[in-house]
Order: C-alpha cells, then structure tokens, then sequence
C-alpha cells in the first residue's frame, strides 16, 4: 500500500472530531500526520494544520467528512489535489461513482462508522472496488473500529440505517427507559443513573460473550418472572417498529444520495 499520510480531512465537525481523538488514543496518526480543511473545525481539530490551496497537493488520502448536503462544494478543491490522492468518504449516501467523478476520476472508498471511533469502539462499514482505496480506509478505521466489508455499494444504506444510525436508536432507549423509571416512582437521577449503568453493563458483557443476543436475553428471563411480563409487553411491537425505522432510515439515505 502507498503512503497513506498525510490525511486531509475536509470536515471536523462531530464525526471528523470524533475519528481524530480516536486515531490520537489509539496512537494510529500523529497530529503532523493530520490537516483539516473546515472553516469552523471542532475542538479537536483545533491544533491540525489549516493548508493553503498549493499545500494540499502534499495530501496522500482525503477523508471526506463533510455532510452530504455540502460535499460538493468540499470537492471544488479537487483541481489542488495530487492525482494519486485516495478518497475516503463518509458521507452518508453520496455515492461513490458520483464522488469519484467530481474528484476527477481518483480511487475511492466509502465507509459509514459512528461516534463510538472516538473511545476505539465503532462499527464502521466499507465498500470500495479498488484495493488500494480499500486498503487505505481498513488502514484507517481498524484502529478504532470493528470493520465490516461489504458485498455491494447499495448496502450502504442499510449500514448507515443500522450502524451509523444506531447508536441514536440506542440513546433513545435509555431515555425512554429512564422515563419509565421516573414514572414508577424513581427519582430521576436514580432512573437515569440505573438506565445508563444497565445498557453499559448490558454491553460490556455481550462483548465478552460469545452466546448471541437472543440466548442472552433468554438467559436473563425466567419463566414467569418479571422479565418475562415486560419482554411480553415490549417485544410484539419491537421486532416490525425497528424494521419500519431501519426502512425509514434507509429511503432518507437513497434521498441523501
């Protein structure tokens, strides 16, 4: 594989700022390694070289980080870019002929991970035909990531549905979780302290597991107990409402694109 440094990131919002602490915990790249082009780059990026037009030929692979209602104003400084530069996109259903066309014509990868780069616990999915691009965004993602390759490009939309998405899914539960509690009677610093400590733990230890979700759950029910009355309750609707989300998800990515 060639050189993959130096990266350039265009965008360092949220999910830029988030590869950047990741890469830093995990000691992958050094700041040197890194330049950002954003106008308003998040704290993280705070410290990145800002190159000039002429500087940003030194770039070897450009993580575009943008979202995707402004890639293509992002792509206008492709003419400035050398013309091995590897794109690596982000940009959740901007898709990859049309990227590879407004950079003109360069190799590229498109990868969907989220937030959880930033702490070396993300999930991110690749698509990428060519090897070296594929090769240059496993480089960068496996350091904080699980990745997980995929078969073809309109796959994209179902990962971003799931795991791009996902953790907002997640989120929610709690807060949902935590209410309930309220309403039960908890305070709610209890509810949300024993929400959060719960999906955590919950987490951790399935991480450690090798038993699937399913035999989990089931390990955590007895029959007749508590567990079982609520699962009773919160499992018809669960299975079909995730399907019409992770749909909902998927038709506003094909609408992104």
């Amino acid at each position: 594989m060639a050189s993959l440094t130096p990266i350039l990131l265009l965008g360092a919002g949220r999910m830029g700022g988030a590869l950047i602490s990741g890469w830093r915990s995990a000691g992958t790249f050094k700041d040197a390694d890194l330049m950002v082009r954003d106008p308003h780059p998040g704290p993280e990026a705070a410290v990145l070289a800002q190159p000039d037009d002429a500087g940003l030929a030194q770039a070897k692979t450009v993580l575009l980080a943008v979202k995707p209602q402004l890639w293509r104003a992002a792509a206008a400084i492709a003419p400035h870019l050398a013309p091995d530069a590897v794109i690596v996109s982000i940009a959740a259903g901007v898709g990859l002929n049309d990227i590879a066309q407004a950079f003109g014509g360069r190799r590229v990868a498109r990868v969907m991970p989220n937030t959880a780069v930033a702490i070396n616990q993300g999930v991110a999915s690749l698509y990428a035909p060519d090897p070296e691009a594929r090769a240059r965004a496993e480089a960068m993602f496996a350091p904080v990531a699980k990745v997980v390759p995929l078969e073809s490009e309109d796959l994209m939309h179902a990962a971003t549905a799931v795991a791009g998405s996902g953790p907002a899914y997640l989120y929610a539960f709690v807060e949902a979780l935590a209410a309930a509690g309220l309403e039960a009677g908890l305070t709610a610093e209890a509810a949300s302290d024993m929400a959060r400590s719960m999906v955590i733990g919950s987490a951790a230890l399935m991480a450690r597991s090798d038993e699937d979700p399913a035999e989990l759950r089931r390990q955590v029910t007895s029959p007749g107990g508590t567990t079982q009355a609520a699962l009773e309750v919160l499992t018809p609707p669960l299975g079909p409402l995730m399907t019409d989300a992770v749909a909902a998800a998927v038709r506003r990515s094909r609408e992104l694109g």
